[in-house]
């Protein structure tokens, strides 16, 4: 799943369903899109970040946007959101999930978020729709600007949503959901869990195997307790996630991709299927065919500094010569490569596999090089 921050505001924050249970399990808490959200439990965000990689963490997201567009059928839907992103939602299968932008008339984006078709024939105009916390609000009135008569937008402030991640993420959820153990990566399903009503996707924001688990907000605090009590689930917080997400290669909204930034530069083209490219029909599309044509001035990269330093957000990145070619966008320490990694954005005629290029920490030029992405395999179950 994907996930964004935002600017510090007066605002008193609001809690997930969940706050409670951080606060009793030590957690420690900060304001993040709005909401009062576990950062790290007592452990610290170094253990959290490995368990995850080698077990299962369960995060609470609670604070981002759900909501369903329904329309009369799937094709009537499906073009209603495709005239707002980029993707092939038409062609998109029963049970199936798929990654995409909202985009502005430039082809800056917007938002990121997740739609899932509903595997139910019952439901044939129905999508399911997962946003951002701190860009909801926004991401929902656009939506709802933009529709026709014959398609609605239902939000669904009640419903809270748990991330389940990790290589041990299937067996401790089949536990209680035993037909999740065979969904393929990117797909969904209404189940139960314990006889609890639910919505399951194989999808994340860890590049480890996973779930998201969207239930009714009275229910959510049952399930996670549930998924607590399996020896191989701890609770993880922001703090982790941001680690295992920057190791993955996946964007941060607000941070990585913004109204800036097309999905072109952003080293998105993957979300954008072959039709869409061709066809166009969504917002910016001419600013995106011209650079899937002509190639972008400049795009996403992962960067490995040598050393021990990490980069953080807003570091320059200069060449050889000293010259400023980009920035970073994303930075840090990386627990599983046990070193600092970083993304950012270099001029095209920089962003070369292995160049060598140098990032301003304090005052002082770290040698650095270009990397693929991600930085640790995924471990994404395709069945």
């Amino acid at each position: 799943m994907t996930e964004s921050n935002i600017a510090v505001s007066d605002a008193p924050l609001l809690r997930t369903p969940l706050h409670a249970l951080h606060v009793a399990h030590g957690a420690k808490m900060a304001g993040f899109a709005g909401y009062d959200m576990p950062i790290q439990y007592p452990t610290g965000i170094l253990t959290e970040h490995l368990h995850t990689r080698s077990a299962a963490g369960l995060f609470d997201v609670s604070h981002m946007g759900q909501g369903f567009l329904i329309g009369p059928d799937h094709r009537t839907t499906a073009l209603a959101l495709e005239a707002m992103v980029p993707a092939d939602i038409l062609n998109l299968a029963p049970g199936r999930q798929r990654y995409t932008q909202f985009l502005d008339e430039t082809g800056g984006i917007l938002d990121d978020l997740m739609v899932t078709r509903s595997p139910d024939p019952a439901e044939d105009g129905v999508l399911m729709l997962v946003v951002n916390a701190a860009c909801k609000d926004q991401d929902f009135a656009h939506v709802d600007a933009h529709l026709p008569a014959n398609v609605k937008l239902i939000r669904a402030p009640h419903r809270a949503l748990l991330a389940l991640q990790g290589p041990k993420a299937a067996e401790a959820l089949a536990r209680h959901c035993p037909d999740t153990a065979s969904m393929p990566f990117m797909s969904g399903i209404s189940t139960k869990f314990d006889n609890i009503d639910c919505h399951v996707s194989r999808s994340g924001y860890t590049g480890e195997d996973g779930y998201e688990i969207s239930m009714r907000v009275e229910k959510v605090e049952r399930v996670a307790r549930a998924l607590m009590s399996e020896p191989e689930v701890k609770l993880i917080g922001l703090g982790a996630r941001d680690s295992l997400r920057l190791e993955a290669g996946l964007c941060l909204y607000g941070h990585d991709i913004d109204r800036t930034t097309s999905p072109v530069e952003g080293a998105l083209v993957w979300s954008i299927q072959k039709r869409r490219r061709e066809e166009g029909g969504f917002p910016g599309a001419e600013r995106v065919q011209r650079e899937l044509r002509d190639g972008p001035s400049r795009k996403r990269v992962g960067i490995l500094p040598e050393g021990r330093q990490p980069a953080r957000e807003g570091s320059e990145i200069v060449d050889q010569n000293g010259a400023k070619i980009g920035v970073v966008t994303s930075g840090g320490f990386g627990p599983s490569l046990n070193g600092p990694l970083a993304m950012g954005y270099v001029d095209t005629v920089h962003a070369i596999i292995g160049a060598p290029v140098q990032l301003v920490v304090r005052g002082k030029n770290l040698p650095a090089k270009i990397a693929a992405m991600p930085f640790v395999p995924n471990g994404y179950y395709r069945g």
